[in-house]
């Protein structure tokens, strides 16, 4: 039979950089500033997508909402096994917070339809909201299991998973279909497979085919987007007009959070003390380390 899985994906900032150097008047990230990189949760929520082809047959969707550079994720998804990918991006999605972000994704998994289900990291390293994908879940109308750890089985119509909590796990059943979102440490993301680095390393969007355009009369891009297309290289791409969307709902117009004030906190010591290397040494450093309460 096999089931039909959309993966919602993100291209972050390394958070390990974020400085007040590197953010907006109006309080969100200058992206162009940091390195991307794939959101961990995500190629783990990859991962487990699949898993439900190895074992079950069917296919595997990503989509992410973002700038043009943003293709590199996804081609990364193709390299890991994906069999197509989905750009979201358009000026006027910038600075969405999960509200604007999820209404967006929402109606891009609406227009591609016929899914059994949506697999999503639990949050991404540039936010920890863990909120898009449960009003991902909302707003399309689907049973959500957060928190996944293993699934369990599928059958036609049911899926059952072991999700963690606090201080042990559930195992729950919902009906197809259904969103998940998923641990960092549930499964173990597969290596990129050379064959498919290969055949995707030039897989590109509309607007990467656009570029290749510019100063060169001979290329035509209905053409060119037609070529891409019979070598099943051509990255979908999704704007504002391509999916119909309200421009009030989206970026930061859509966004009631708003960032109030950033600030860079760097920590010092005001004085050392030297340990000596032995047992009386290590006798005192713990003595101390109990009286202030950081061990004990």
């Amino acid at each position: 039979m096999g089931y039909k899985s959309i993966v919602l994906v993100k291209q972050v900032p390394d958070t390990a950089n974020i400085s007040g150097q590197v953010m907006k008047e109006d309080g969100t990230v200058n992206r162009s500033l940091l390195p991307a990189i794939f959101n961990h949760e995500d190629r783990v929520a990859l991962e487990m997508a699949l898993q439900v082809q190895d074992n079950y047959g069917g296919s595997v969707s990503v989509i992410t909402m973002g700038p043009p550079r943003a293709s590199d994720v996804l081609r990364e998804c193709l390299f890991m096994g994906a069999d197509e990918a989905y750009l979201i991006s358009d000026r006027k999605f910038a600075g969405a917070d999960t509200l604007a972000t999820s209404y967006v994704l929402s109606e891009a998994i609406k227009k591609i339809g016929n899914y059994d289900f949506i697999f999503a990291g639990r949050q991404a390293i540039d936010g920890d909201t863990a909120q898009v994908g449960p009003q991902t879940a909302e707003k399309l109308g689907v049973p959500q299991i957060t928190y996944a750890q293993e699934i369990v089985n599928i059958n036609e119509s049911h899926v059952v998973i072991k999700r963690k909590i606090e201080g042990g796990y559930e195992v729950l059943e919902s009906p197809l279909p259904v969103l998940v979102t998923v641990l960092k440490d549930s499964v173990f993301p597969r290596p990129y497979k050379a064959k498919r680095v290969m055949a995707y390393k030039n897989a590109k969007t509309l607007m990467e085919l656009e570029k290749l355009t510019e100063g060169n009369s001979l290329l035509y891009i209905d053409q060119l987007k037609y070529e891409y297309m019979a070598k099943h290289l051509y990255i979908n791409t999704m704007t504002m007009d391509d999916l119909q969307l309200d421009v009030e709902r989206c970026g930061v117009a859509g966004s009631p959070t708003k960032v109030h004030k950033i600030e860079s906190v760097v920590l010092t010591g005001n004085k050392h003390e030297h340990i000596e290397p032995n047992k009386t040494g290590i006798g005192t450093l713990i003595d101390k380390l109990m009286e202030d309460h950081i061990f004990g």
